[in-house]
């Protein structure tokens, strides 16, 4: 063979060459950008462990059916320059995504996350029902991770269960979070919440965080209302001073749950039960919080109104009539209790 066919040959051979690899790359490019759903479900959820490589995650969205294969992942990776931006975590997939929007979503840690609400004013019994219904466990082991005192022992030593502690609010979370975590997380929120003014405020009205929690959570249970919560608060304070039962339904009710004697209406035989949260029977605040009171309530207790009131009867719509006198508070009592009720 003369040189001029030897360096044909090898011309050709180059041309071919770079055309294969010229489609290669084109196949390549195409993969990288073009959507892809390889997974039958409507769903698929992928977790992506902290210190997982390029590759591992790479064949974790390959055998789940989100990216084509390895290759088109690791291109788009090299084209976005995000390889060291991959974020652990969740995720959902649930329509077809290119390479790089699957690497552009894990880069920005766009996990997924589920809202639990907790709203104020519930006992650690009804938010373990809360949980159960959220499908993220089981009421048995929210009940077990609420007894978990250690969590809140440098705001209150003489907590015997975190009654009070678990911070109502909206919580978002992976679908994989256990009871113990979550705990963990609303009592940090309540840290947060109790903050340093919180705090000094507190020592300033010669109450102690158990006290002011216990007396929000009464707050809580007994007006929904924003602008009467520190008039309730300041009725609450003006009978503990002056040694006033404080004669509080809501504890009567809570007593009545923690034994399984609660039947959803409050009678006049449930006053009489024995309990040392019935404020009817003992004064003084009962020994601990009765259900998990919001920040407004937990600033009414700690900035009450400035008032002179000692009793308050309901209006029947939600809100509440105050009286300074048991003259006065008896005439609000008939009108909107005693007649409300027999023009009914």
């Amino acid at each position: 063979m003369t040189r001029q066919r030897i360096a044909l040959v090898g011309l050709v051979v180059l041309v071919l060459g770079v055309a294969v690899a010229g489609v290669a790359t084109m196949r390549l490019v195409a993969r990288w950008e073009a959507p892809h759903r390889g997974f039958p479900t409507a769903e698929v959820f992928v977790q992506i462990s902290p210190g997982s490589g390029a590759l591992a995650i790479a064949g974790q969205l390959v055998e789940s059916g989100v990216v084509q294969d390895e290759w088109a992942f690791r291109y788009a990776l090299w084209k976005t320059n995000l390889g060291r931006e991959l974020k652990a975590g969740e995720y959902r997939f649930d329509q077809p995504l290119s390479a790089s929007q699957v690497v552009s979503k894990i880069a920005r840690g766009d996990v997924h996350l589920r809202p639990l609400m907790f709203p104020e004013g519930l006992t650690v019994s009804a938010m373990a029902s809360v949980f159960r219904r959220s499908d993220f466990g089981t009421a048995e082991e929210f009940l077990a991770a609420s007894q978990r005192v250690e969590l809140i022992a440098s705001l209150d030593p003489e907590a015997s269960d975190l009654e009070g502690y678990l911070f109502p609010d909206t919580y978002l979370l992976p679908r994989t979070i256990t009871a113990d975590q979550l705990v963990e997380r609303m009592v940090a929120r309540f840290k947060q919440a109790f903050g340093e003014p919180l705090l000094q405020q507190a020592g300033e009205a010669g109450l102690s965080v158990r006290e002011v929690v216990t007396l929000a959570s009464l707050i809580e249970r007994e007006t929904a209302l924003a602008e009467e919560r520190p008039v309730v608060g300041a009725v609450y304070l003006n009978r503990l001073k002056i040694g006033i039962a404080l004669r509080c339904d809501p504890t009567v009710i809570y007593a009545l749950e923690r034994a399984g004697l609660y039947e959803g209406n409050l009678t006049r035989a449930n006053l009489t039960y024995d309990s040392p949260y019935n404020t009817y029977l003992y004064s003084g605040l009962p020994p601990g919080p009765i259900a998990a009171p919001g920040l407004a309530s937990l600033e009414a207790a700690v900035k009450p109104a400035d008032v002179g009131y000692l009793y308050f009867v309901s209006r029947n719509d939600g809100s509440h009539v105050f009286a300074s006198s048991l003259r006065e508070h008896n005439r609000n009592v008939r009108e909107y209790q005693i007649q409300f009720f027999r023009e009914r």
